[in-house]
């Protein structure tokens, strides 16, 4: 059953038993760690794989909303974001823009997460990631790559949905082979016709039909709204197998934040990135050298979803007064993010490509001899 906002105040904390300090979630060991005394305090995990949903039931209005953490939700003015911070936290900056119109919110019902992964890569390490990463960019100011970076890193766990369906599909298509065939031609050289043959290519076009069935498992659609969603993409996949079940204890030290994409929403999401694999896989099947009008006509079955939260390392940063951001996986350590360009070095890259597909033309046609 759902709790109110009242019992959800009555939250558990991790003083710790050595010297009544705050204890966090320590991402090296994995456990919570007093940050005065470093007494450390291992967390009983729940390794029980997480439950499946089907998305047709009505667990979204049942859902539990009790965090086992008292929290309170604050919204930034500058980019509208919302997340969960504890209750007697005081938030100066946005951890999503950084900006410092931070306001705190009424109490609301936030859904709680069944499963999670915990941080595994501490801010530190994510620093470090971020380093790394702009030394492999190839168009980035020369001063850029060099500097030090002043960016606040946030730690945020992001909600996401997964959603598993069978599909079964029909279809009907065009497929097209590629033919060549031997034609003759004329050409004036030097003031003479002359007569040569070459390759000509063309295509034989058949219909196609057939059915093409597929399980789908795990697609995982960010209920975030303050991301761009490409630049989550580029954070690379999330190694599911790692998920545990929610307890509170991870996100000591840590922020949430709010679900802004329901379940019906995301799915919408996520069905689109089943068709779009679908019409890939699809066309594979059918084979040849062209498809084209593919109409394919889909139907899903057993769909389910979970709800859970991914860690993130998330920074924005300036550069000659301009606002970029990046991101940490806080799994993995893979970095995506945004960064200035070099307007000279782009220039020097679209310049030498022309002078080598120039110099590559010079070579062709000087190699070129008259067919006989």
């Amino acid at each position: 059953m759902a709790k109110d906002a009242n019992e959800a105040m009555e939250a558990i904390q991790f003083p710790c038993a050595s010297c009544g300090g705050a204890m966090l979630f320590d991402a090296d060991s994995q456990q919570l760690k007093c940050q005065y005394c470093g007494r450390l305090q291992a967390i009983d995990s729940d390794t029980a794989l997480p439950q499946e949903h089907a998305l047709d039931d009505g667990m979204q209005q049942e859902a539990d909303t009790d965090w086992g953490l008292a929290q309170q939700t604050i919204k930034c003015e500058t980019c509208g974001g919302e997340s969960l911070i504890p209750a007697l936290q005081t938030a100066t900056l946005c951890p999503f823009c950084g900006s410092p119109k931070v306001l705190p919110q009424p109490a609301a019902a936030n859904i709680r997460p069944e499963s999670l992964i915990p941080f595994q890569v501490d801010k530190d390490d994510a620093t470090a990631a971020f380093r790394a990463w702009k030394k492999k960019r190839w168009f980035l100011p020369g001063a850029f790559k060099r500097e030090n970076t002043s960016a606040r890193l946030s730690g945020i766990y992001i909600p996401y949905w997964t959603y598993d369906a069978d599909t079964s599909s029909a279809y009907t298509a065009e497929r097209g082979d590629h033919h060549y065939r031997t034609v003759t031609r004329t050409r004036v050289v030097n003031g003479k016709t002359e007569t040569y043959t070459e390759q000509e290519r063309y295509t034989v076009w058949h219909r196609v039909s057939g059915d093409y069935d597929r399980f789908f498992n795990d697609v995982l659609v960010p209920a975030s709204g303050q991301y761009d969603a490409k630049l989550l993409e580029r954070l690379g996949n999330f190694e599911l197998g790692g998920l545990l079940g929610y307890k509170p204890d991870y996100l000591s030290g840590y922020i949430a934040e709010r679900y802004s994409v329901n379940r019906s929403q995301g799915w919408e999401e996520a069905r689109e990135r089943i068709d779009d694999a679908l019409r890939g896989d699809i066309r594979a099947e059918i084979g040849g050298d062209e498809v084209r009008s593919l109409n394919v006509d889909t139907d899903y079955f057993n769909r389910t979803f979970k709800h859970l939260l991914l860690p993130v390392w998330n920074a924005s940063y300036n550069y000659k007064s301009k606002p970029y951001r990046f991101m940490v996986n806080g799994q993995t350590g893979l970095v995506s993010g945004t960064a200035p360009r070099s307007a000279w070095k782009i220039t020097f890259f679209a310049l030498a490509c022309l002078a080598v597909v120039g110099a590559i033309v010079l070579w062709y046609a000087s190699t070129q001899q008259t067919p006989q």
